[in-house]
């Protein structure tokens, strides 16, 4: 067991268990912000009988699961390019946007930071504020990028923060910065376990738009990460032809496409998804604002932020006490601008939820 305080990532589950001495079947992932349902069974079977599919090439310009992309976000095919995953779609982005000076809504995922590091763009966060709830205040975001950026990038809902912003506030953003010449990318990998989806997602407004790609993926609420399917929409048709010249051909496999069009199309999965997590995240929040020990955060994603505000009690010793039991959540120790004992976890099925709860009430 370590003696020493150490910090891990949400998917390091391998280093976890070698540290720890544990086995990874016997762990609940509360970490990984992956849908507790995991794939769906139709889904497994439908792939299970399509294996030949892998002996073609597929369609290069993915004609099928675009439109079925198009349906589901109700936008124009002509809008979504595929990926493999969003990673890939990210690094496209900022190869072709080549941004010179970026701003970053944070504390928030670190791969936009990676890969804006190999571009040679200046990067700040704009922090969110605690006080705030992690609500964001458009205008002060606003007259923040006035004159000093041309790209923002936001993550929407937030990981780590649960919060969201508004589809209203989105567009009153959106035209400051098309008059300003920025570029934003809004990642809504989180957006379809909100409430009400319709409230905060951008996707269109890409028909209002040009300066404004959204990416989606499967990862998270198709507990699909190992498939590597990805997709962006933008209604900048010019800059999407460009992208997609630089993408590698075949980017996304035979097998991924074929799932791409299931899962979307998978009625009775969604619908037991959006259940399981809006009934679960209203009766975890509600249990854990009558415990003093934690501040809790309007929660719009799969997972839920904790401020710890006992004087004694650290990120890492909640972690600790949690893994110990076989439950893995998050230290949020390691995210730039979150200053203070933070932890996140997601939300997992009904009785490993109870045992979370029974832990952190105990501390």
């Amino acid at each position: 067991m370590p003696t020493t305080k150490m910090v891990f990532h949400g998917s390091d589950i391998e280093k976890i268990c070698e540290v720890y001495h544990l086995n990874q079947k016997d762990i609940v992932k509360f970490g990984a912000n992956v849908n507790p349902l995991g794939l769906s069974e139709n889904v497994k079977k439908q792939l299970a009988s399509h294996l030949d599919i892998l002996s073609s090439y597929p369609d290069r310009d993915y004609t099928t699961l675009r439109n079925t992309i198009s349906e589901y976000c109700n936008v124009p095919a002509e809008f979504i390019l595929p990926g493999n995953g969003s990673s890939e779609l990210i690094a496209l982005l900022i190869q072709e946007r080549n941004p010179k000076h970026t701003l970053i809504l944070g504390p928030t995922y670190s791969e936009y930071s990676r890969e804006l590091s190999f571009s040679g763009s200046t990067q700040e966060y704009y922090h969110l504020r605690e006080k705030d709830n992690f609500v964001l205040n458009v205008d002060d975001l606003c007259h923040t990028l006035e004159g000093k950026y041309d790209f923002l990038i936001i993550c929407n809902p937030n990981n780590p923060t649960s919060s969201a912003i508004t589809r209203e506030n989105l567009r009153k953003l959106l035209t400051f910065c098309a008059e300003k010449n920025i570029f934003v990318m809004i990642d809504e990998t989180y957006v379809e376990f909100a409430p009400d989806i319709s409230e905060i997602t951008s996707v269109t407004l890409t028909k209002e738009f040009t300066n404004l790609m959204v990416l989606r993926g499967v990862s998270k609420f198709y507990a699909a990460p190992g498939m590597r399917l990805g997709y962006g929409i933008t209604g900048n048709l010019d800059f999407l032809k460009k992208m997609k010249e630089k993408q590698v051909p075949w980017s996304l496999n035979s097998l991924g496409a074929l799932a791409g069009e299931l899962m979307l199309q998978d009625k009775d999965y969604i619908h037991r998804t959006r259940e399981l997590i809006l009934s679960e995240r209203t009766r975890l929040l509600q249990t854990l604002e009558e415990i003093p020990t934690y501040k809790t955060y309007p929660a719009y994603a799969n997972f839920i932020l904790l401020k710890i505000q006992k004087p004694s009690l650290t990120s890492y010793d909640v972690f600790d006490t949690c893994i110990r039991q076989g439950l893995m959540i998050r230290d949020c120790s390691s995210f730039e601008c979150l200053d203070g004992e933070y932890i996140r976890f997601c939300i997992m099925n009904p009785e490993d939820n109870t045992r979370l709860l029974n832990i952190l009430a105990s501390l």
